[in-house]
């Protein structure tokens, strides 16, 4: 990175010009960034930060890693863009790969996680309307997150995210997690799918038992339901296996991923079994989705990942933080359990300090997010250093103390 800044110090104050134009929907950090590489952020003040959210976990290989600026730089000089009225080459790969490296058979890309979870549910209902006498309804999770549109943002399971925007579309009902019975308390005639995140990221970092996943698995089996997995936060590599799922033992039905696999550049991808293929041309399209450039980003992150077999560094960099923050749970009362799994990992304290914790570890040069008020979300790049984990729970532990 280079270490003159590169724009005119007197003219903006971007926080000020941003306050003037943009709708008051997001509540950022009191920071605007300019520059990255690796772990590593920088302002327009020329600070750095150590970058423990990136997103959340969407910069999966660092920030300006070679293998994504190579491919950026490589198919913006060959064909930026064009639309699946044609077949092109980086789209069709990436699908190899994915497909190859999974146990699903058909996949289909967009844009963003909350596209992908759209395109899942449309491929669901179709499935229910031609193969299961017109069953529509999905069970999901108490403190879901499936992301932003009307229909993802109903399927989540938070009431503050969709009171708002009523009415909502109808056909989701939902129940606690990790809790098996109320699933099969829930199930009728209507009932279609079973849509779950492996690991709860939105909502606080909550795991998935795996005799939970692993019976619910068993359930959708015996009831000819579908079993959709949300990986849009976990999927390539984030939690120590390519997918989620294999850490639990199951395959699901259909999934969804987005976030990680461009490690950057905006994609999403949904994912599902042959018997799900019920899809014809013309029931989903998108404009953007599958080009060239985020298609050809996404392959290269696929491939790099698999060659350097970064789930199993992953698996091991996130014992080593679980680690070390236990330590700091052991050493200070205020926190009450720490939980994860590989580089998604949660604090959480014993009253709603998290958004002060973040606010002074950020002056202190780390960036990680107060996903609840009693929890702080940590996902560092899955290429971070130990060093770098280090220093982070270190200033972790500063703020803990001082506070």
């Amino acid at each position: 990175m280079g270490s003159e800044l590169w724009w005119d110090e007197q003219m903006t104050d971007w926080q000020a010009e941003a306050g003037k134009y943009f709708f008051n929907s997001n509540k950022r950090l009191p920071i605007t960034l300019v520059e990255g590489l690796g772990t590593v952020v920088v302002d327009d003040n020329g600070k750095q930060y150590l970058d423990f959210f990136g997103g959340p976990a969407v910069t999966s290989l660092g920030h300006s890693h070679p293998v994504v600026v190579q491919a950026i730089a490589e198919q913006a000089s060959k064909l930026l863009y064009y639309s699946n009225a044609v077949y092109t080459v980086p789209q069709i790969q990436l699908a190899k790969l994915l497909i190859e490296n999974s146990c699903l058979d058909r996949v289909y890309f967009c844009n963003s996680g909350t596209e992908a979870i759209e395109g899942a549910i449309k491929l669901a209902r179709k499935f229910g309307k031609e193969r299961k006498d017109g069953a529509y309804e999905i069970i999901c999770a108490d403190n879901a997150f499936h992301g932003r549109t009307l229909t993802a943002v109903t399927a989540g399971g938070t009431a503050r995210y969709k009171e708002p925007f009523g009415p909502l579309p109808p056909g989701f009902v939902h129940v606690p997690f990790n809790d098996i019975d109320a699933i099969k308390q829930a199930t009728s005639d209507d009932t279609l799918a079973v849509m779950l995140e492996p690991v709860q990221g939105e909502g606080g970092v909550w795991v998935a038992d795996e005799a939970y996943m692993q019976d619910v698995r068993a359930w959708c089996d015996e009831n000819g339901l579908l079993l959709i997995l949300d990986e849009v936060q976990t999927g390539i590599g984030r939690c120590g296996a390519l997918f989620a799922y294999e850490l639990y033992g199951i395959e699901p039905d259909v999934t969804t991923l987005a976030k990680g696999l461009g490690s950057g550049v905006p994609i999403g991808a949904f994912m599902a079994k042959e018997h799900v293929n019920v899809f014809t041309p013309g029931d989903h399209g998108s404009t953007y989705g599958g080009n060239p450039l985020c298609t050809n980003v996404a392959y290269n992150v696929v491939k790099y990942a698999l060659e350097s077999d970064l789930p199993a560094q992953v698996a091991r960099k996130g014992e080593y933080l679980t680690q070390r923050l236990r330590g700091l749970h052991d050493r200070h009362s205020v926190i009450t359990d720490v939980r994860g799994k590989g580089l998604l990992q949660a604090v959480q304290f014993d009253s709603d300090i998290a958004e002060a914790v973040n606010l002074a570890c950020l002056e202190r040069g780390l960036i990680a997010n107060n996903v609840r008020p009693n929890a702080l979300r940590l996902a560092p790049p899955l290429t971070v250093s130990d060093e770098e984990l280090d220093k982070a729970v270190e200033i972790i532990e500063t703020v803990i103390r001082q506070l």
